[in-house]
């Protein structure tokens, strides 16, 4: 899961340097700020610099237009003072059994397709049988819980010697947990960064080879081996709207969907 901001600004400073720091982040003047919020940019500053205590709903508002993760959030509530909004229930608990179903559905729903639901740190909370035939091969010590979608992906033991365009594919991947770091200024996530970006990229890892009759993909797609064959998948990630808990804030639904016609045709005998 994605750690506090107190991990890079003190909460013990309040919560307006917490706020400055986010505003700060994205790029958004105080003026700016307070056109969307409906206040002042006086008022902006004074909470900024803890000359002026805002009111928990003066909190939310800001962190909605600042556009703060809902972890980070409640932690913006304890720096001013106030408890926490959001819960964050453990996904095995039972007042999350809706979610769990949902989720469970959904995934058998996606087959023959490989689709899986990661947190905010990439860890595998669940998959469908499409993604453990693609891992097919990969050392079982990649596969000790838990699993993290990012490490199997790109770790020199894991699918990467089987990706085609693992270059590219690889600069895809980073570059999203770079934004993800950015918007969530995780120190797990940046860890899981450090040592993923670390790992040996083989000299022969390049473009994959055009394929026999010119595809025109509309999406990167992760170009990998499989079983002798070549297939080729684009990502779609989907999260859930207007969540009320940090559990489910930080759940993400990745499907691989068939790039071209080869690999759709093949994933019809995928699970046979």
């Amino acid at each position: 899961m994605t750690a506090a901001p107190s991990e890079t600004v003190s909460r013990t400073e309040g919560v307006g340097p917490l706020l400055r720091a986010w505003r700060q982040r994205r790029r958004v003047s105080q003026l700016e700020l307070a056109l969307r919020t409906g206040s002042s940019a006086r008022h902006i500053s004074f909470v900024e610099t803890g000359r002026s205590r805002p009111s928990e709903e003066m909190v939310l508002r800001l962190a909605e237009h600042l556009d703060v993760p809902m972890r980070e959030r409640n932690a913006l509530l304890l720096a001013a003072g106030y408890a926490p909004r959001y819960p964050e229930t453990p996904l095995d608990d039972p007042a999350l059994e809706v979610v769990r179903t949902g989720i469970e559905r959904l995934l058998g729903g996606f087959e023959p397709y490989p689709a899986l639901v990661v947190d905010a740190a990439y860890d595998v909370v669940a998959a469908n049988r499409g993604v453990l035939a693609l891992f097919d091969g990969v050392p079982e010590t990649l596969l000790t819980p838990p699993l993290n979608a990012v490490r199997l992906t790109l770790h020199p033991r894991g699918l990467a010697p089987r990706i085609r365009n693992l270059r590219e594919w690889r600069g895809h991947l980073l570059e999203q947990m770079r934004r993800n770091i950015a918007l969530s200024r995780s120190d797990r996530l940046r860890a899981l960064y450090d040592e993923v970006a670390a790992y040996p990229v083989p000299d022969t890892a390049g473009q994959a080879e055009e394929p026999a009759e010119p595809v025109a993909y509309f999406a990167l797609p992760m170009v990998v081996e499989h079983r002798g064959r070549t297939l080729s998948f684009v990502s779609s990630i989907a999260t859930f709207n207007t969540p009320m808990d940090v559990t489910v804030a930080e759940l993400a639904v990745e499907t691989l969907l068939p790039a071209d016609p080869a690999t759709a045709a093949y994933l019809q005998t995928w699970l046979a």
